[in-house]
């Protein structure tokens, strides 16, 4: 077995990580944020799967549950997220055919949606 054959191994059952690059962290708008909208920028990109940008799914109440907050205090995170150019809302909330409640979907402005590069607003924005 030559030592470049090791690498090519397919790892079964390893599990995923969350890739956040410095030049995110040391952008401006990262720095202004705080703790709980940085949270939910994570649980928002645990849940982009490689090919699902624009149609990340995450209601306010499942994020409040998973950050331990109230469901009524997320609603002012998903907005500084969209204020910062981190995020952006592809389909609103609203009832679906069978009269259930479908959730808002989302993008993260930092990749690709749709075959159209990413936008990376939050590289823009500055503290007024």
């Amino acid at each position: 077995m030559s030592q470049n054959s090791k690498y090519k191994i397919k790892k079964r059952g390893q599990s995923r990580f969350l890739m956040l690059h410095e030049w995110i962290q040391d952008s401006e708008a990262w720095l202004d944020l705080k703790p709980q909208p940085r949270s939910l920028y994570i649980e928002l990109k645990r849940r982009f799967k490689g090919n699902n940008n624009g149609e990340i799914y995450l209601s306010h109440r499942d994020a409040a549950q998973l950050l331990n907050m109230h469901r009524n205090s997320i609603g002012r995170y998903f907005d500084i997220l969209i204020e910062h150019g981190f995020l952006k809302q592809t389909s609103r909330p609203h009832l679906g055919p069978s009269g259930v409640g479908q959730s808002s979907k989302w993008a993260l402005t930092e990749l690709p949606v749709n075959q159209r590069p990413a936008t990376k607003e939050f590289m823009r924005w500055r503290k007024k």
